[in-house]
């Protein structure tokens, strides 16, 4: 074993269903080797990140915007009255929410 030229040997799971999709792509090229095929695909494969920091700070806007409508809704639901506040916070939420969207949409150019 020491004279092979690659002597260190790597290990890690899969799913049965991460198997299948690892062997369909291996069949689209003329090797039939998954050690060879893993090995190339680890090296000179593409990585695609996807910053998802503003989409998350979207959906948390988003959903404060719901739990406070949903809040209003129940106050007036039992016969409570409508606060100008709570219109007002909601107006600019949704404020939030649209300056959030455009930075995603023109980030994404």
């Amino acid at each position: 074993m020491e004279n092979r030229k690659r002597n260190i040997q790597m290990k890690f799971y899969v799913t049965e269903e991460e198997k299948r999709l690892i062997e369909q792509k291996m069949a689209q090229l003329p090797t039939q080797r998954i050690g060879a095929y893993l090995r190339k695909m680890a090296i000179d494969g593409y990585i695609i990140y996807t910053d998802t920091t503003d989409i998350k700070a979207f959906t948390a806007e988003l959903s404060a915007i719901g739990r406070n409508i949903n809040q209003i809704a129940k106050r007036l639901n039992a016969g409570g009255p409508a606060y100008q506040a709570d219109i007002q916070e909601i107006r600019e939420r949704l404020d939030e929410i649209w300056q959030l969207q455009r930075r995603i949409l023109s980030s994404q150019r």
